[in-house]
């Protein structure tokens, strides 16, 4: 049996919507075949011109484009409101649980001071945190 990790009574969490997970560096923001098409309704596109916008191949794998800022294409910059916040993928849905934001208490104070949410607001229970952090591996 697992030892019990760090956080074993949750970690606060509640979205700001401030936007700041989908601007900075660049990145990626993987994606596939069901989520893409998720978000293509959400837009009222047709798969193939969603793609073509909004998606780039990288090898194998497909991510979102992104600004030359940063900056998610899918982020309205005036209201930095996430324009397929109800399909968003699997890798925006779980942060900042993700496995490298929780690993320590220090990774989880720098998600803290990054994310506005991160720290404050609603008690995420360890198996929530838990079942995100499997979702996917950052």
């Amino acid at each position: 049996m697992d030892p019990l990790p760090w956080y074993k009574d949750g970690l606060k969490f509640t979205c700001s919507q401030c936007g700041d997970c989908c601007t900075g560096a660049p990145g990626f923001v993987w994606v596939n075949a069901a989520e893409i098409a998720e978000m293509a309704a959400i837009v009222g596109m047709e798969v193939p011109a969603f793609e073509a916008r909004y998606v780039r191949t990288v090898g194998i794998r497909k991510s979102l484009t992104e600004r030359p800022n940063g900056d998610c294409e899918l982020l309205d910059p005036k209201t930095r409101g996430c324009t397929v916040y109800q399909a968003r993928p699997r890798q925006c849905r779980t942060w900042p649980f993700w496995e490298s934001n929780i690993r320590t208490p220090q990774a989880w104070k720098e998600t803290c001071e990054m994310c506005p949410g991160s720290g404050q607001g609603q008690l995420v229970p360890l198996e929530d945190i838990r079942k995100q952090a499997e979702v996917i591996k950052i």
